[in-house]
């Protein structure tokens, strides 16, 4: 994110790295060995502050609680993170099916009887 975006923007950017690990762990209830374990699982990969800090977004912060909310009920963490990372996939498929069938339809509905 560049330093002359208005800092409104940057808090209302989901994807926006606002949180330190320990903010982050704190947050979640969770340590930070938690979001150690699951970076190196692949579930989210923070960005790096220029001292090589970790920092998270709120958007990886939701991702990581549905992390925490499966591992809670007895689920290895490897396989609670791949759970998630195929929810937010079907999540992202059901949202792009959708476009496509609202745009589908509007050339339905502008081709149909009475349009020139």
């Amino acid at each position: 994110m560049e330093a002359d975006t208005p800092l409104s923007d940057r808090l209302d950017d989901d994807d926006y790295p606002a949180y330190t690990m320990g903010r982050a762990a704190e947050m979640l209830g969770t340590t930070p060995g938690f979001l150690r374990a699951i970076g190196e699982a692949r579930l989210i990969t923070p960005l790096r502050s220029e001292g090589g800090h970790r920092r998270y977004s709120r958007y990886q912060l939701r991702i990581a609680a549905r992390a925490r909310e499966l591992v809670d009920r007895g689920t290895p963490i490897e396989a609670a993170c791949r759970i998630v990372i195929l929810e937010d996939q079907l999540e992202e498929a059901q949202r792009i099916n959708a476009e496509y069938r609202r745009a589908a339809k509007e050339a339905s509905d502008s081709s149909g009887p009475g349009s020139s």
